[in-house]
């Protein structure tokens, strides 16, 4: 979701700490051997950094439900975290993460890979070897090239505009418009055997093995690539095939016989069959995950209100509910594009006039939504700093202060402008609700518009001249750490080098070139706490500029049917390992 960009190399001897921003079964008595620290009973919170229900056992039907559609299944045009965390069932990469409970679910262990990367040429060099026996689901061996056709090829981003542009940003020779469809190659990637590959980057980066963890380097065949069409028709290299995919109502995984779990240190496989619905409206799929006609709400996202309450409300159902701890952040951009907005007091007022507990209890109140958020960076990122540069003398906003913003940019009587939102996602049309009526009290007129989450951000709230043209002014917008860290949180969400008018981006509002400086100084320094620090004050910088209403920093409440075995939290993917789980059976 981001575009090609330039960023200033990272010194050589940087040390970035990194953990990366995504059944079947038997009974309860089966063995405890899953991964993690330890079994745990169904009660509250217990998956947070226990396995809940532990088994190895195998067999059965996993059932999935999505409240709307993927932005895309190919894994090189996808940017949602349980995008990510799903594609480990039909895809495999060069280094993945751990499958455990809590923070140790966010190390990274070799996949397809021997090992994870081994550096040269001052970290500017990664090269990987592959493991034998590793095969698409049609027997054919899994080579150096299909994994080098499957990162060159999402490198075009108008033929793939979801996926994230890390290649793009950092290996050695990658023009403007790049695409294997135009019979571009990349010679920064070297195959010089089946076996081996080699990454030479245009700067050195000591995080690279956190992008060869990016769902970019499951191989693709060329041979089968259909361009923005292989979504429908994906070669598995995977435990999971597609055995069938009906656009926009469901499609069905079943076993890859050509999988060698042998060669998988991850993924144990315990469904036989995993079915996934689309388009489920929300309070529907709670109730129904709540019956046990679903196991898994797939997006992560956490039961709707009136589940939640029901849910909080019965200790029998909340035994079986995780209060969630995120590395994300649910915000609104404040749009510069759109006047009066191009004026810093009158992004002020919307941040004074917002009603904070409103915004808050959109999202799920402290347990199922977070903290009300005073800064974008969310305080699980080491080296956080918890800043209020907009104190308001009451939660609900303060509507004085917000009235002298107003007054200060030329709009004393307030003016008009309008909110985006994903039309699947209830919270974000709460939330844009609250802030409809807390800022019509200052004389904010705000329409509100939905549009689909599938292409939120290549079509709609992140297609400039469309944002322009529609007059949004306010966009809502969440944000996951593609890994736990300043860079894996804010890099690509506040740098205005990755807006991009093809659509796509997920920065929808900053464009302060001082912040693009920071960023490259953030990447340049090699102590790690001088770097933590400008990360801090990227932050602090970001709300100076009053470029977003920072909104929640992020809890979910998950549910976890007493149909799912294997369970628990990952700090990988922000919610539940979805490779580990199996199902028990009558």
């Amino acid at each position: 979701m981001r575009r090609r960009r330039t960023i200033c190399a990272v010194a050589a001897a940087a040390a970035l700490t990194m953990g990366l921003a995504a059944c079947g079964g038997g009974d309860d008595s089966s063995s405890s051997e899953g991964s993690g620290n330890g079994s745990a009973g169904a009660e509250f919170d217990a998956a947070v950094d226990s396995v809940v229900n532990a088994s190895d056992a195998k067999g059965g039907t996993l059932r999935y439900a999505n409240e709307g559609e993927w932005d895309s299944l190919d894994t090189g045009d996808t940017y949602y975290g349980y995008s990510w965390n799903f594609a480990r069932y039909y895809s495999r990469t060069l280094v993945t993460f751990k499958s455990a409970p809590g923070a140790e679910g966010a190390e990274l262990v070799p996949d397809l890979a021997t090992s994870l990367g081994e550096s040269s040429d001052d970290a500017k060099t990664w090269t990987y070897t592959l493991k034998d026996g590793v095969k698409f689901e049609d027997g054919k061996p899994i080579t150096s090239a299909d994994i080098k056709y499957a990162v060159e090829r999402q490198l075009d981003k108008e033929t793939f505009p979801h996926g994230p542009t890390y290649f793009n940003d950092f290996l050695e020779g990658v023009k403007d418009g790049f695409s294997v469809y135009k019979g571009d190659t990349l010679d920064s990637i070297e195959t010089p055997d089946d076996k081996t590959i080699v990454f030479k980057l245009n700067q050195p980066f000591s995080g690279f093995d956190y992008f060869a963890g990016l769902v970019a380097t499951a191989p693709v065949p060329k041979d089968a690539d259909t361009g923005s069409k292989y979504k429908e028709e994906i070669v598995s290299s995977g435990p999971y095939k597609f055995s069938d995919y009906q656009d926009g109502k469901s499609f069905t995984l079943v076993r890859n016989d050509q999988w060698d779990e042998s060669t998988d240190e991850v993924r144990p496989a315990l469904p036989d069959q995993i079915e996934v619905a689309l388009n489920v409206n929300k309070e529907d799929l709670d109730q129904r995950l709540m019956s046990g006609d679903i196991d898994v709400a797939v997006t992560q996202l956490g039961v709707g209100s009136a589940a939640r309450a029901q849910v909080l409300a019965d200790p029998e159902q909340k035994k079986l509910a995780d209060s969630a701890p995120l590395n994300r952040t649910w915000f609104t951009s404040i749009n510069s594009e759109v006047a009066p907005f191009d004026k810093l007091e009158c992004r002020q007022a919307v941040i004074y006039a917002a009603d904070r507990t409103g915004y808050q209890t959109a999202f799920g109140g402290e347990i199922g939504g977070g903290d009300v958020a005073t800064a974008l960076l969310p305080q699980t990122i080491p080296g956080a700093q918890k800043i209020d540069p907009y104190p308001v003398s009451a939660p609900t906003g303060d509507e004085a202060k917000a009235k002298e913003a107003l007054a200060a940019c030329g709009q004393p009587n307030g003016f008009e402008t309008s909110y985006s939102y994903r039309a699947e996602r209830p919270a974000e049309k709460a939330a844009a609700e609250s802030m409809q009526q807390s800022l019509a009290k200052v004389g904010i007129k705000v329409t509100l518009k939905p549009y689909p989450q599938s292409d939120y951000f290549a079509l709609y709230a992140g297609k400039p001249s469309f944002a322009k043209k529609e007059k949004l002014g306010l966009l809502a917008n969440g944000w996951a750490a593609d890994w736990p860290d300043g860079y894996g949180f804010l890099a690509q969400l506040v740098d205005s080098r990755v807006i991009r008018e093809t659509g796509g981006a997920s920065n929808l509002s900053v464009r302060d070139p001082e912040i693009d400086k920071m960023i490259d100084a953030a990447v340049n320094e090699t102590d790690e706490t001088k770097r933590q620090q400008t990360w801090a004050d990227i932050d602090a910088k970001v709300m100076e500029g009053a470029w977003v209403y920072p909104g929640v920093w992020a809890k979910v409440l998950l549910y976890r049917p007493e149909t799912l075995t294997n369970v628990f939290v990952s700090s990988g993917y922000d919610g539940y390992d979805y490779s580990a789980l199996g199902v028990a059976q009558d």
